[in-house]
């Protein structure tokens, strides 16, 4: 092949990738979704229920930046943590900061606290949020790489009546969306006095069978051994189901802690089963952990977890101040909804169209809708260019209480045709009438 042949192939074959590439539909990227007008009733649901619960308790909102500065997380959520060695979205800006996206929210709201002096507010500080959230990892039913989380966090009190104050949260969450058959797994995982010596005895339970152990439990073993509890593969099962329990090494104080926190879950009537396996994915917590869990999907499809985390402030930089939070997934509580069938009002659709024939009536339609929506009335126009038939075929797939038709003979006397929609009468009314009719 000559080199004017072969030049002219690698121009030819440019061009045709660019044609492509040109002429491609987009889609959205892999692992996020689109959240469609018709898929909003469950959200809209959710987030009034949301802001009806943390009034109830006395948590305020906040809101923090999509992305912060990287070691804000490998600091707080830990360096040998999935997330921070898996899952997070890092990138350079022109400034040559290293920033990720949000992978969570707790580091976020913990930095605020500090940035913020929040610690000279009466304690604790109490706040929500709902945010989106970014982990790059394989998409599934409920693991999408970005995803939405609502999570409270009440720093400034280490009181175990807060911890079981977080789990009610979240379990009347789950009640008021109509959800059954959950689970809430507990347990304690001790603090800096009483960890050191737990940590050892897992370790020695572990140490000489590191052939049998998936390459992830490798390392754990050597830079993480708690998250060897953790694990969800088959071959590190049995090490992991014959481990020391947490529970044997707690010191008094943790021990005390954790009695107090389950004589209050009894109080309030929350249902609950202590797991000493349960130790959650993220450094940051001591003492309290806990996950709520379908009971046919056990921890293949936590909906919401969390604990406390009494270090954390001091770590990053702020006075020693405890906490305690949680969050949960939306689209997770979505799905779950769905499976168990349970379905939730509607948005509010449109109470009237206004449809027209004629130019005059045309400029009459928007005078009419522009009067109405100040009223308080919802109105929408009819799609342009349309013929009645079709306008008033629009107006049943809108579900509208009525349809005011309007033409050109209507503007010049002044009048206007009320259609009730549910069974198909019309009358001919006044326009100036109209209003107080509709209303």
């Amino acid at each position: 092949m000559d080199a004017f042949t072969r030049e002219g192939l690698i121009l030819y074959s440019k061009r045709v990738k660019r044609y492509y590439q040109e002429s491609r539909l987009y889609q959205s990227p892999r692992g996020t979704a689109d959240i469609l007008p018709e898929d909003q009733d469950y959200w809209f649901f959710l987030e009034k229920k949301i802001v009806e619960i943390t009034r109830l308790y006395g948590y305020e909102r906040i809101e923090t930046p999509g992305f912060e500065d990287s070691s804000l997380y490998t600091r707080s959520t830990g360096e040998y943590t999935d997330i921070v060695q898996k899952e997070m979205y890092t990138f350079e800006d022109r400034g040559g900061n290293t920033l990720s996206l949000k992978p969570e929210g707790t580091p976020s709201v913990c930095r605020a606290y500090i940035q913020h002096g929040l610690q000279n507010k009466p304690q604790p500080v109490k706040m929500y949020y709902l945010a989106s959230i970014f982990r790059y990892d394989r998409p599934q039913a409920g693991r999408m790489r970005q995803h939405h989380q609502f999570g409270c966090e009440a720093i400034g009190d280490a009181d175990p009546a807060l911890d079981a104050e977080i789990i009610e949260i979240a379990w009347r969450l789950y009640k008021e969306a109509g959800l059954n058959n959950l689970s809430t797994q507990m347990n304690s995982i001790g603090c800096r006095k009483c960890r050191p010596s737990y940590l050892e005895a897992l370790v020695g339970h572990y140490s000489g069978n590191e052939n049998i152990l998936c390459s992830d439990c490798k390392i754990r073993l050597v830079n993480n051994p708690l998250r060897l509890l953790d694990c969800k593969q088959t071959q590190c099962q049995n090490l992991a189901d014959s481990a020391p329990r947490n529970a044997d090494y707690l010191c008094e104080e943790c021990r005390e802690h954790l009695e107090q926190v389950e004589k209050y879950l009894r109080l309030l009537e929350l249902p609950y089963e202590l797991n000493h396996r349960l130790v959650r994915g993220l450094d940051y917590y001591s003492r309290t952990v806990f996950e709520v869990q379908p009971e046919d999907d056990r921890a293949q499809a936590t909906i919401g977890g969390g604990g406390r985390y009494d270090y954390l402030i001091e770590e990053l930089g702020g006075k020693p101040a405890p906490g305690v939070g949680f969050a949960t997934g939306i689209e997770r509580i979505i799905i779950n909804m769905k499976k168990q069938g349970i379905e939730v009002p509607p948005l509010p659709s449109p109470k009237v169209l206004v449809a027209y024939i004629g130019d005059e009536a045309k400029v009459q339609a928007v005078r009419l809708t522009s009067i109405l929506r100040k009223d308080g009335i919802s109105v929408v126009n009819a799609a342009s260019g349309k013929s009645l038939k079709a306008q008033l075929k629009q107006a049943n797939t809108l579900g509208v209480s009525y349809t005011v038709i309007l033409g050109d003979e209507e503007v010049r006397n002044g009048t206007a045709v009320l259609r009730n929609m549910t069974n198909a009468s019309q009358e001919t009314i006044s326009f100036n009438k109209l209003l107080d009719h509709l209303k």
